[in-house]
């Protein structure tokens, strides 16, 4: 694992999806050329080996940039890739122990969906804490109960930590979810709607949010 001296958390958290229909590598170079400066790279349905694979190429690409690569879900393929760090779920390895195996200096996020969630997850040995879906969203198959601005508002509240909201933000409302209190917008759908300019994409949505 990389040694993480310091990182701040950036107001747009671009995140990969295998449905782009481009390469990850392209897609990667393309989010970098944007200005992105952390990318979870997410792809639930992919083999670990291949997956591993997957993250020692972006690893490549990203670390020439400064860029911090995050993995979703997998924290064997986190470490064994030195990725920089991992965002868990609810119903992923408990934190305690991912800090465990990634050591103090990983990066790790997690995901709540509620204010409890928060409350307790505030407690535990993350960096960052994730609440939605803050609107509908189409990229989960079985999402959680859409929390809304006020939800984000409610959850900051409870949290001193960097707080990333994430679920079916659009161009429109990056503005005012960040003036609900999330510290970065996690985006997923927003990013790819023009496959043929990501970058240009990334760098007005990055625009939107500072």
């Amino acid at each position: 694992m990389n040694a993480v001296l310091s990182w701040t958390l950036p107001p747009v958290y671009p995140i990969t999806s295998p449905q782009v229909g481009l390469s990850l590598r392209t897609v990667v170079e393309a989010l970098i050329a944007g200005g992105a400066t952390m990318v979870q790279i997410r792809d639930k349905q992919a083999a670990a080996r291949t997956l591993y694979e997957a993250v020692c190429a972006v690893m490549e690409l990203a670390r020439p940039h400064g860029v911090r690569v995050i993995v979703n879900d997998r924290v064997d393929v986190a470490r064994a890739a030195a990725a920089d760090g991992i965002h868990l779920g609810q119903d992923d390895l408990d934190p305690v122990a991912a800090r465990a195996i990634l050591g103090p200096t990983a990066i790790i996020g997690y995901s709540t969906h509620n204010v409890a969630q928060a409350r307790a997850a505030d407690r535990l040995p993350v960096d960052y804490l994730a609440i939605g879906p803050v609107f509908e969203t189409r990229t989960k198959e079985r999402p959680d109960p859409v929390v809304g601005l006020e939800g984000v508002r409610a959850v900051r509240a409870v949290t001193t930590k960097p707080l990333v909201a994430i679920g079916g933000i659009t161009a429109d409302q990056v503005a005012s979810v960040r003036a609900a209190g999330a510290d970065a917008v996690a985006l997923i759908s927003a990013l790819y709607t023009q496959p043929d300019d990501i970058a240009g994409r990334m760098a007005a949505l990055l625009a939107l949010a500072r």
